[in-house]
């Protein structure tokens, strides 16, 4: 009888696959065959190169399970991040690259990865319409402030690196972008007669985007807004500082 109970439970033991310690972890993980950890980086860079990324992506996966504290399976953190853009999957790409940037915070890679990171956020807050049609500053600009901030920490980081010189030329482009969102919103507000609300966001553009080009508009909105208020002293005031800061000012925008 003993006996029958042994064979039993061995037998249940082999058709279940498990291991009697826990499971049979081996099965549940990729397996290297083999592979030394520079052959599976190339393995995976040369599926990445023919386009399959999906596939490049599960390769350097392998890679970092198989051989989680090598040089190679470091840089594959970066190639996954980077494969996962280039899929439009932004949000896993985002996370992938916060993980590198906080478990590598100062090797010679990381002020790339907070680059591609700003890359990353301002590509999803795009539009294939924006050149077209649309403006991305009238839809939701959370990945363009996350983008702006990203920049911004890589270039206090790191400001001797050469991906933050790039980051510097792409935050001109990203300030006007924000400042032309707050502007609608200030439009809005100018429209629905909440003047004082719409004073509040020109002077937030003016204040926080210099040198925006919607620094121009939100001073003349902020005269108009002062004229609704029977303000007239400030709207004079506003005015002279429009007028002599930019002297050539046409107004390009409608409020009705």
């Amino acid at each position: 009888m003993i006996k029958f109970l042994s064979y039993s439970v061995l037998m249940i033991i082999f058709l279940s696959g498990c291991s009697p310690f826990g499971g049979n972890n081996l099965a549940s993980k990729p397996v290297a065959n083999g592979l030394t950890p520079k052959e599976l980086y190339n393995q995976a860079e040369g599926k990445a190169k023919s386009g399959s990324l999906d596939q490049a992506i599960e390769q350097y996966e392998v890679l970092l399970s198989s051989y989680p504290s090598s040089k190679y399976a470091v840089q594959a953190k970066l190639d996954i991040a980077y494969n996962l853009f280039k899929r439009k999957k932004y949000n896993r790409a985002i996370i992938q690259l916060d993980d590198y940037i906080s478990k590598y915070p100062s090797l010679p890679s990381t002020p790339y990865a907070y680059y591609l990171r700003g890359i990353v956020a301002e590509e999803k807050s795009s539009s294939i319409l924006d050149k077209i049609i649309t403006d991305s500053a009238q839809r939701d600009v959370q990945s363009a402030r996350d983008a702006y901030a990203y920049y911004i920490e890589l270039i206090d980081k790191f400001p001797n690196s050469k991906y933050s010189e790039d980051a510097l030329k792409k935050l001109n482009n990203l300030k006007n972008t924000l400042a032309r969102h707050e502007f609608y919103v200030a439009i809005y507000y100018a429209k629905t007669g909440s003047y004082i609300a719409s004073i509040n966001r020109a002077q937030f553009i003016i204040q926080n985007f210099s040198n925006s080009s919607s620094i121009p508009n939100s001073l003349h909105l902020m005269a108009y807004n002062y004229d609704q208020l029977n303000a007239a002293k400030l709207a004079s005031d506003t005015r002279k500082v429009l007028s002599s800061s930019y002297p050539n000012y046409s107004k390009n925008y409608s409020i009705d």
